[in-house]
């Protein structure tokens, strides 16, 4: 009876083993010179603390850029109604250049979405990041995008192309003002799907661009005014002017990243399932075995 006891013990032990063994293990490493901060140049130091509370680092950590209200309507005036620029700098973003893809979260934006972000800094040049996208209270958060280029140019040590740098922030506002319309959701994918027949797109006349974006609107099931249809023309005639290889490229990136990131929550759901199953057979065993006489 003892015998077979310590034998099915260290039979659990060993299944306990193998089920953490399975874990993929995580490393975590201080790179700084692959990280920045830019901080709002209106910003009092008690917003400061709390800035670098929300990014979970100390301050003098990670070198430290200002972005001035200048900056940011370099990228943002004529696309935004001046008001919504403002005459101080609040945003703030920490950015490190690691992996695979880009990894966006925010705080007090109330504007832009994630997947904009990572939508407009894909068009923009920028792959490979986790950035954090900070603000002292409520703000839309478009002003964030010139912290991103300046910190991320820091980095590298090179500059991404002008260009692409004011259409990535064309399209986190066209994006921004089409998700006031219909949802972020859709218009983001819509979006999306432009970018994909860039190449098709090139040779349509702009009455022909405007039916087909009304074709996309409907596989939605949503509908754009004349107004908005004349701004995504316009981001779009843009976008042609970039390396249209290369968008396409960005949009399968970000394809695989979701994908990888749906397949990582799903493999984490069942090792989890696992260890609860686990755990429910050793209170069954122990249960099995004092309630023997």
């Amino acid at each position: 009876m003892i015998y077979s006891l310590k034998i099915r013990i260290i039979s659990i032990v060993l299944v306990l083993t193998m089920l953490v063994v399975s874990v993929p293990s995580i490393a975590f490493a201080k790179d700084v010179e692959g990280e920045r901060v830019t901080l709002g140049a209106d910003l009092d130091e008690s917003q400061i603390a709390k800035i670098y509370d929300d990014f979970g680092i100390e301050r003098g950590s990670v070198k430290e850029l200002k972005v001035t209200n200048d900056e940011e309507r370099d990228y943002l005036e004529g696309l935004v109604p001046d008001r919504k620029i403002g005459k101080v700098a609040l945003s703030c973003i920490y950015i490190k250049t690691e992996g695979e893809g880009l990894s966006i979260s925010t705080n007090n934006i109330n504007w832009c979405t994630s997947q904009m972000y990572v939508n407009a800094l894909t068009t923009a040049g920028i792959r490979n990041a986790v950035v954090k996208v900070s603000a002292p209270y409520e703000v839309s958060g478009t002003a964030a995008l010139t912290g991103i280029y300046k910190a991320y140019e820091d980095i590298t040590g090179e500059k991404l192309p002008e260009l692409n740098k004011e259409v990535g922030t064309e399209e986190l506002v066209t994006t921004g003002q089409l998700a006031e319309l219909i949802g972020s959701n859709e218009a983001t994918q819509i979006i999306n799907e432009l970018k994909k027949m860039l190449g098709e797109i090139k040779n349509m006349t702009d009455a022909e661009l405007k039916q087909e974006i009304r074709r996309i609107a409907d596989t939605y099931n949503v509908e754009i005014d004349d107004e908005m249809i004349n701004r995504l023309v316009a981001l779009c005639r843009q976008m042609e002017k970039l390396d249209i290889d290369a968008l396409r490229e960005g949009l399968l990136d970000i394809a695989a990243v979701v994908d990888k990131a749906s397949k990582a929550s799903s493999s984490i759901s069942n090792f989890f399932a696992k260890i609860g199953d686990f755990f429910t057979s050793i209170f069954d065993f122990f249960a099995n075995l004092f309630g023997k006489k």
